[in-house]
């Protein structure tokens, strides 16, 4: 079902969607060009320490690596499935420049001489709107959108002043139509509001609250530019890092916001997987659960399994936007690294992920070394 015809569906197309991609911090002292490892961390001040832990638990890890390197078997797994349009979270500043942005715990930053390990997968769209892409502050900012910008990738979400942080991203589609791409990042994420993009100051589409004011706000938006054809997906920055729970607020505000004609509800933040719904046919992902990031070896939070990452992959409607299937290729962390999954493990989060879905209707089942909506 990927890109192609399915019995009297008519024409269909596949989105590939991935979760937090955090190349900053230990990740890029691994790559061809580590940058400046100074952290002002409470209780790690090196990001190579980072290095260090994913070694002392899974063993060493060669450096330096080549850019495909962090993406392993995801990359035979994305040219395989061939979806028409890649998206990803970039949750990191990309700049040798700036200061560390005050009342912060937590800082990424990737050396720009760096990009080529997001090149390397090929987004259509790197979305920005979330709670590390002004770490090292506006010129933080304004180094990582030159990076990706001189390196041929799109960005939205984020920008030097409030209508270029709103525009969404647009691309063509392979049957006439468009992909229409909203991105914004909500308090709850742990977005200062000073990062709101305003008139003539630089920063992100930034939710205060994921309110009914809010979401008729986005959807009026949605609404404005989406046209008969279109593939309209909105990017929410939102919630904590840890635990299923899905607030309330977040079910309205995503509902709203489909019934206003987002095709994908497309959410992150959390460090693992959250619930999946199908609302009015289209998918809601309450949170995709990070893909790349240093987290390896850092202990506390075992029972969520954040090791085991998930490549979404969503076949849509051409003509209505309304989804035919979602596949989800599981993959483990190891060394800094994207491997595919044991069977026993695959088959561990598919019954995790069917079980706090429930409540919203969705089942998955394993099929294989894949997840899928049953």
């Amino acid at each position: 079902m990927v890109g192609g015809t399915v019995g009297r569906m008519g024409p269909t197309l596949t989105v590939f969607l991935g979760g937090d991609v955090m190349p900053g911090r230990g990740v890029d002292q691994i790559l061809p060009h580590p940058g400046d490892p100074t952290l002002r961390e409470r209780y790690v001040r090196d990001a190579r320490e980072y290095v260090g832990l994913a070694e002392a638990v899974n063993g060493p890890i060669p450096r330096p690596v080549d850019p495909g390197w962090i993406w392993g078997d995801a990359l035979a797994v994305l040219d395989a499935a061939a979806p028409d349009v890649r998206l990803i979270n970039l949750e990191s500043s990309i700049t040798a420049r700036g200061e560390f942005e005050r009342g912060k715990a937590v800082h990424y930053r990737m050396n720009p001489a760096n990009v080529g390990c997001l090149t390397v997968v090929r987004p259509d769209v790197c979305v920005l709107a979330n709670n590390h892409v002004l770490d090292f502050g506006e010129q933080g900012l304004a180094d990582t959108l030159d990076a990706l910008t001189g390196a041929g990738l799109r960005t939205v979400g984020a920008g030097a002043d409030l209508d270029r942080a709103r525009a969404p991203a647009i691309l063509g589609g392979p049957h006439g139509g468009r992909f229409v791409i909203f991105s914004c990042g909500a308090a709850s994420s742990g977005v200062p509001s000073s990062w709101a993009a305003a008139p003539g100051r630089p920063g992100i589409d930034y939710l205060p609250e994921a309110s009914r004011a809010s979401a008729a706000a986005l959807a009026s938006r949605v609404r404005a530019v989406k046209r008969p054809g279109d593939i309209a997906i909105v990017s929410v920055h939102w919630g904590s890092n840890w635990g299923y729970q899905v607030t309330l607020d977040q079910v309205r505000f995503a509902h709203a916001l489909v019934r206003a004609g987002a095709d994908v509800v497309y959410g992150h933040s959390s460090h693992h997987p959250r619930p999946i719904e199908v609302y009015g046919k289209r998918l809601v992902l309450y949170g995709c659960g990070d893909l790349v990031d240093d987290y390896e070896g850092i202990c506390g939070y075992e029972r969520y399994r954040d090791d085991l990452r998930l490549l979404y992959l969503a076949t849509l409607r051409a003509d209505t936007g309304e989804l035919a299937g979602l596949r989800m290729v599981v993959i483990q962390a190891r060394k800094m690294r994207l491997h595919h999954a044991s069977t026993a493990d695959t088959r561990w989060l598919g019954s995790k992920l069917d079980q706090v879905s429930r409540g919203f209707g969705t089942r998955i089942a394993v099929e294989g070394q894949t997840l899928a909506i049953s």
